[in-house]
């Protein structure tokens, strides 16, 4: 069952925005924190990033994956192609956020996280004003 507001374009571009604006905020912490060089809080702000990324902003994707995408596409079987590209826009956020696990993992922060962090906004910002194009337009 997909919720009323993933079905709405007010309410569905809400939540991209809210959850880009978030993004962006705690960024802006954590890049203050990083120029400042002070390490460690630096670390416990970049956890809380990835875990905004996660909880917030990936989560709305597989929630739109696990229904919301198929309605549409049920509803108008020529956005099939639209809904795959859509997908595999959650896939590379998905791979970005796993690829700065590793790099903080093996590296710690690094100019290599803070670019991979700005390319999940990127990559975000641009998804969803396509996604709001393709199926709400």
């Amino acid at each position: 069952m997909v919720g009323p507001a993933l079905n709405q374009l007010h309410a569905h571009r809400a939540i991209h925005e809210g959850g880009l604006t978030g993004a962006i905020d705690r960024m802006e912490e954590f890049m203050e924190l990083y120029n400042a060089k002070k390490t460690e809080e630096a670390n416990v702000a970049a956890d809380d990033l990835l875990d905004y990324w996660e909880t917030r902003v990936l989560s709305h994707a597989e929630a739109e994956e696990s229904g919301f995408y198929q309605a549409k596409v049920d509803a108008n079987p020529d956005l099939k192609e639209a809904v795959t590209k859509l997908i595999r826009d959650h896939d590379i956020l998905r791979m970005i956020v796993k690829d700065i696990h590793e790099i903080r993992q093996k590296e710690g922060l690094n100019e290599a996280v803070i670019q991979k962090l700005y390319a999940l906004i990127t990559v975000n910002e641009l998804h969803s004003r396509e996604e709001e194009r393709l199926l709400f337009e």
